[in-house]
Parts: C-alpha cells; structure tokens; sequence
C-alpha cells in the first residue's frame, strides 16, 4: 500500500495504544505465572500478536479480546517449546523469549521474518553458552537467525556482555532468571536502551521477582526461581507511537491533545517532551490528567542553546530517531544525534534509510558509525517571514517495512508547502505498532490517502 501525505494543519483529541513494550513483557510473564492473569488495554500490533502465538508453545492460552487479553498461564507445568518459534517481525519476542526457551532442557529453535533474519543474534548465542547452554546459528559464517539453543542454563558464571547492541536480550535474561536457582549476575560494559531495562525490572518487582541494578546500570542481579502468580495489569499507552501525531502538530499551524498519555516515568521515549521544548516547540505536558497538548506554528530553532546546536544523546531511547530526524528537518539549525549506532540494528539500518529517504526530499543529512548530523531550515524567519533557505520537497520514499520510517515519513509531508507531496511505499507496515495510524491521524484532519501515483 501507498499512501500519500499532503499538508495540513490538525485540530483535535487521538488517543495512542497501549506500549507494546509493556504488552510484550505482560504476556511472557503472564504465560509463566499459576492462574488467569488480564491485561487491559494490550496493543494489537503485529509484534504483540505474534507474542501471543509464541507462548502457547510453552503451554500458556490466550484469549484476545478487544480490549482485555486473558492468559491462562502454564505455572508449573511451563514446558519447552514444543515446535519452532517464529517471532515474525518482533526483534523483542526473539530477544526475550530466547532465553527463557533456555532455561529448559532439550533444543529450541527460533527464526523470523527477512527483516529478523538480517538482526543480529550473536551477542545471544554468547550470553547463552557463558550461561551452559549450547547455542548456534544455523548458517555458517551468519550471525543472524535460525537460531538453535539447548538448555538448561545455569546461574554459576557471571555473565558479561556489552549490552550495546540492545537491551532486550538482557531483559530476556532477567525474565529467565525467575525459572533459575541461585541469583542471576550480569555484568554490563556498556550499557545502553536503559530506560527499557528499568522497565523490565519494575515488570519483575510487581510479579514478586526481586532484581536489581546499579546507578550505573553496568551490574544486574535477579533472584529466583520464582513462581509467579497471575495478575491484573492495565497497559500504558506507547511514547514511542506519541512522538508521531506530536511531531505532526508541530510541522503545521495545528493544535492537538493527545489523550491517556503514560506519565509513570517507565518509557524513555518521554524525553522527546524535552528535546522538542528546548527548541521552542509549544508543549504542555499535564501529568495530572495525563494529556499532552501541543501547538504548532512556531518557529523552532536552535538559536537559544549551547553553540547553536542541538545534541541529543539516543542510546537510551533509540526509537525515537526517526521522528527527531524528520522534525529536525524543520528546525532552523544543526540537529546532533550521538551515541546512536544501536540505531542501526533495528528493523532497518535506520541511519542510513533515514538519510537516503530523507535526502529524496531535500534534507541535507551527514552519517556516521554512531551519529547522524541533520542540517535544517524551518520554514519561516525570525520575523515570520519566508525562509528562503527552506527548500524541502515531495517525491516518493520506501518505508523499507520499517514501522517507524513509515510513520515519521508520513509525517513529513504535512509540513511541506502546498502543492508538495510525500508517497510512501509499502506504509501498511505501520500495523506492527500502531495498527490504525492513519486512520486515527485522518480523524485529526491529516491528509493521508491511498494512492499509487508516484509524485
């Protein structure tokens, strides 16, 4: 599916769906815990839907209601999984179900699709043999899924691991410690995404698991084993799918209120708020009713910080770079995104389809191993008048069926001049997070339509 934006200005309240960090950890806990456990307001992503077919592999039953899912969950009668798991295109169910799978005594395997057969897997099979299981990828000379484990693991060695590559695999490895005897201690020497893992640890405490993590986040201690007990858990909503309509009220004259936003503090991504703010974006974030109300309009511009530049460290929330990238396209000044390259080992290498897409329409962007430099030009002068140096234009990009470059290139057309369109192939890969996207954005009057015209 194409879809072609166009510029608009919005109007209106849109409610986000549920994290699906917080689904994805709610239903592998669920499906090791003894009794029925609810979870409210899940995500229906493609992501969360294939963690729901996963852990019937190891004995749990799902039931998807609209908007509560049930899990009766296999307690002690967990077993390995007793065919091949396919995660899909959920780089977090293969993170985090993988050493669970580990924690049972015969061969597991785990594979995906393309987009997962091009992540790395490496760093697993590593963690997992200092753990005592054998552990191979399939392919010789890869470093990709298929993936083939054999447990059971152990909590006799310490395991060290850089935790650079992602944190997912070592919040796999803390929901496994609570099947394991003896505590769990893993040495991290360079951390990163760690928002994500204090995330998972207050996923832990609330079941009963005591685990715990340095100021520093390089030690990580789980205690187990632990049998947990089923649970009632209502999900947050997702900042990582609030920076896109938020983003999207601030490239035109637009006034919106993103309602149920999640003010707990548990998702990094809140720190977009911030980012935006410090270069004049109109935000009020009301932690009482949990809304965030934005204004567009404004000239953004780096003028009033250090340098005149804006440097935004992304290894605690990764994700957020591609709707920083395009909104950076739009900000009068040079945008720095540093300690990044985490970035490029997600569903895409998203530094580079971010400066090729990007570039298609006009951007002026630079690239490293681990940074992204953005040159950009807001549409207006200080004075209000019109900036000639703005000089970003429609054409036709690729999503790469990359949820979120699908998403923040949509967004992108609403703050082009009128007559200048964005088509952005393949766009349905927006359901691996953010189902109805386009649905809920067109309620606040974005122009979005199917096409398969080329600009």
């Amino acid at each position: 599916m194409k879809i072609k934006t166009t510029k608009t200005n919005l109007s209106g309240h849109i409610s986000v769906p549920g994290s699906k960090s917080h689904t994805i950890r709610a239903l592998l806990l669920a499906s090791l815990a003894d009794g029925v456990s609810k979870i409210h307001n899940p995500l229906p992503s493609a992501d969360c839907l294939s963690t729901s077919k996963a852990i019937p592999l190891i004995g749990a039953e799902v039931d998807l209601e609209k908007d509560t899912w049930t899990v009766r969950g296999a307690g002690a009668k967990v077993h390995l999984p007793d065919n091949v798991v396919d995660v899909g295109n959920s780089g977090s169910l293969l993170y985090f179900m993988s050493p669970i799978a580990a924690t049972f005594d015969g061969w597991s395997i785990f594979t995906g699709d393309e987009s997962i057969r091009r992540r790395p897997v490496a760093h697993v099979v590593d963690v997992l043999k200092q753990m005592g299981a054998e552990a191979y990828i399939s392919v010789p000379g890869k470093s990709t899924c298929p993936m083939i484990i054999k447990g059971p693991v152990n909590t006799r060695n310490k395991i060290v691991t850089e935790g650079s590559v992602s944190s997912q695999y070592i919040s796999g490895l803390m929901m496994a410690a609570s099947r394991m005897k003896g505590t769990l201690k893993i040495e991290l020497t360079d951390p990163k995404e760690t928002p994500y893992l204090t995330m998972t640890q207050k996923w832990l405490e609330s079941v009963g698991i005591n685990a715990r993590i340095s100021e520093d986040f390089k030690q990580i201690e789980v205690d187990g084993p632990v049998q947990i007990k089923a649970f009632e858990k209502t999900i947050p909503s997702d900042w990582e799918a609030v920076a896109f309509p938020l983003i999207a009220a601030l490239l035109g004259d637009s006034e919106i209120c993103i309602d149920n936003v999640d003010s707990s503090g548990t998702q990094g991504d809140d720190a977009i708020v911030e980012v935006l703010k410090s270069v004049g974006a109109d935000i009020e974030w009301n932690k009482d009713s949990d809304t965030l109300k934005v204004k567009g309009g404004k000239r953004l511009t780096t003028e009033n910080l250090a340098n005149k530049e804006l440097h935004v460290k992304l290894s605690p929330f990764p994700d957020a770079i591609c709707a920083l990238a395009v909104i950076a396209c739009f900000i009068e000044g040079t945008t720095y995104f540093e300690d990044c390259s985490v970035c490029r080992k997600k569903e895409t290498d998203r530094i580079k389809v971010l400066k090729s897409e990007l570039g298609k329409l006009g951007a002026e962007v630079e690239e490293g191993e681990d940074f992204m430099i953005i040159h950009g030009h807001s549409p207006l002068n200080a004075d209000g008048s019109r900036n000639e140096k703005f000089i970003l234009h429609g054409g036709e990009v690729d999503s790469y069926l990359d949820h979120r470059v699908a998403m923040s290139m949509a967004c992108f057309g609403l703050g082009l001049d009128e007559g200048e369109h964005v088509v952005i192939k393949d766009a349905e890969c927006c359901s691996v997070s953010f189902p109805d996207f386009f649905e809920a954005m067109k309620k606040l009057g974005a122009g979005f339509e199917e096409t398969e015209n080329v600009c």
